[in-house]
């Protein structure tokens, strides 16, 4: 039936004095009657004091964080004592804070995470030095442990990827879990010059530490010139993905791999901005070209809902070496897909008491 008057008049009748939040098929309108106010006002992206993905703010104290009442918490680890080339990871947590308008809904998982769970920016670990990894990774833990006790989902940002060995021990003390890592390196090196907690060694650490279970990880993208130092990866059991053989037909399959690597157990998602191709992220420490596209990566990770997600992080977010703020946008989408997926983890729906 061609277009008519009638069907102009039944448009008008519909959506002439309709506001922005009113939405007439069911899924949408679940989404705005969370998001929109009164007279289709909803939150501006660019007021207020940024935080993570726009969460509400949690102030914490020290000793006890009084979150149980969260589903996830959001955090920054502006650390990056560990890295091996450029500094200034240290930034990332504020940078990513500064992204507005990553999200509210998830065209692809439909969902609005940070309104269909309880999630909240805690702030950041609060370190005792800026100046000692040792003492920065105690503080990491600590920190993460309490959120483990609040039977609370830890999502971080850094820093350098150092950061994740403290965070997979408190995550992983119960149990080692299996991962999902997005990178350009394995990060499973040996100690460098009389250290061995940098960031191009810490699954290698969590996996001897008893808290990383290397038979159910996978790690996806990497490439480069330093590739003949991970052998532990393969020799541990890990599962390695390399960026040469990823294509776009070659998504699903790679996708039903990682699925199949972590099984239904606990699963931590770590995510190194290099995993992209300097063209997308180059504000990172230790860029390597040829690597994955934005595409790609969101493809990889979407197809992973229903993982039994129990933590996660981004990091080495570099902004000092990105004049465009594309490596932080990248980032903040990255933290909210994660962040996504949890809202569909296994964990989150055994909570007690969880936010419908």
């Amino acid at each position: 039936m061609a277009w008519s008057a009638e069907k102009l008049s039944k448009l008008r009748e519909t959506f002439s004095d309709a506001d922005g939040g009113m939405l007439h098929t069911s899924e949408f309108r679940r989404i705005a009657d969370k998001i929109f106010q009164d007279g289709g006002r909803r939150p501006a992206p660019y007021v207020g004091v940024p935080t993570l993905l726009d969460a509400p703010h949690r102030s914490v104290g020290s000793d006890q964080l009084d979150i149980s009442d969260l589903d996830v918490a959001l955090f920054g680890a502006p650390m990056d004592l560990g890295v091996t080339n450029r500094t200034g990871a240290r930034f990332g947590p504020r940078a990513l804070r500064a992204i507005e308008r990553i999200g509210p809904y998830n065209d692809a998982l439909h969902c609005a995470p940070v309104f269909e769970m309880a999630v909240a920016d805690i702030g950041d670990v609060p370190f005792r030095s800026r100046f000692s990894l040792q003492q920065s990774h105690e503080d990491i833990e600590a920190f993460v442990s309490k959120i483990i006790d609040e039977n609370v989902m830890p999502l971080a940002v850094g820093g350098d990827h150092s950061v994740s060995h403290p965070i997979l021990k408190a995550v992983g003390a119960a149990e080692p879990v299996g991962m999902v890592h997005f990178d350009a390196h394995c990060d499973t090196g040996g100690a460098y010059e009389g250290e061995k907690f940098h960031h191009g060694g810490p699954f290698r650490n969590a996996v001897l530490d008893g808290v990383l279970d290397p038979e159910r990880c996978i790690q996806i993208g990497i490439r480069g010139a330093a590739k003949y130092i991970w052998e532990f990866s393969e020799m541990s059991g890990m599962t390695v993905i390399d960026a040469a053989d990823i294509s776009e037909a070659a998504l699903p399959e790679i996708t039903q791999t990682a699925l199949d690597v972590i099984g239904d157990g606990p699963t931590y998602l770590t995510f190194d901005v290099d995993c992209l191709d300097p063209a997308f992220a180059p504000g990172t420490g230790t860029p390597e070209v040829g690597g994955l596209t934005t595409r790609e990566v969101l493809r990889i990770i979407r197809g992973l809902k229903g993982a039994n997600v129990v933590g996660g992080d981004v990091v080495e977010v570099a902004p000092s070496y990105d004049a465009t703020t594309n490596t932080a946008q990248c980032g903040a989408q990255i933290l909210f897909e994660i962040l996504s997926l949890m809202q569909f983890s296994p964990f989150r729906s055994e909570k007690p008491g969880r936010k419908a």
